[in-house]
């Protein structure tokens, strides 16, 4: 904890090797964030860049209370997000598909790595992808999805729907693969 306040008083004095240090520190994390939310390696790439160049210009709105990985990760998350409205009006419609639900051994899915499940979550369309990462992983309600995202309450809580059911798919698909392998 003295480490990081001696860090962030050099941050805040625009001290490059602090300011590597602050981000050595937290960056690994903030990446996994990052995935979560983008639709590519690059783009999580972009969001991590554009988030600690907002922490480093915020830095000194950071008041000590709370968490300051908490506070990093909400910029962040909030950088994903702004990425997400910047890009909102050339987002294609999407059809909601049937799903027919199969059931399958629980050993296929130990088979199944977290790269891959990452995976699904990334390809999901984007608007799921953000709804499904802040309520699922994040754990913010309907309700403060719709405000960060400008949809409403329902919108959220079906696009977390139609999410979840396009991950059950793939994740069915992708079992149904490994039970013919094994």
């Amino acid at each position: 904890m003295k480490d990081l306040k001696k860090i962030i008083k050099g941050c805040l004095q625009q001290r490059r090797t602090d300011q590597y240090r602050l981000y050595a520190l937290y960056s690994k994390r903030m990446f996994g964030i990052c995935l979560r939310y983008a639709a590519s390696y690059d783009e999580a790439q972009d969001i991590l860049q554009e988030g600690f160049v907002k922490v480093f210009l915020n830095l000194s709105s950071y008041k000590g209370q709370g968490s300051f990985e908490g506070w990093i990760r909400r910029i962040i998350v909030n950088t994903a997000i702004e990425k997400y409205r910047a890009r909102l009006h050339h987002l294609p419609v999407d059809t909601v598909i049937d799903y027919e639900e199969h059931v399958h051994h629980n050993c296929a899915l130990d088979a199944l790595h977290t790269k891959d499940i990452l995976g699904f979550v990334q390809k999901l369309p984007v608007q799921y992808r953000l709804v499904f990462n802040l309520y699922v992983l994040e754990g913010y309600s309907h309700k403060e999805i719709g405000e960060m995202l400008n949809i409403s309450e329902s919108t959220s809580r079906s696009n977390l729907a139609r999410a979840r059911m396009l991950l059950k798919d793939k994740l069915s698909q992708e079992m149904e693969l490994v039970v013919r392998a094994i």
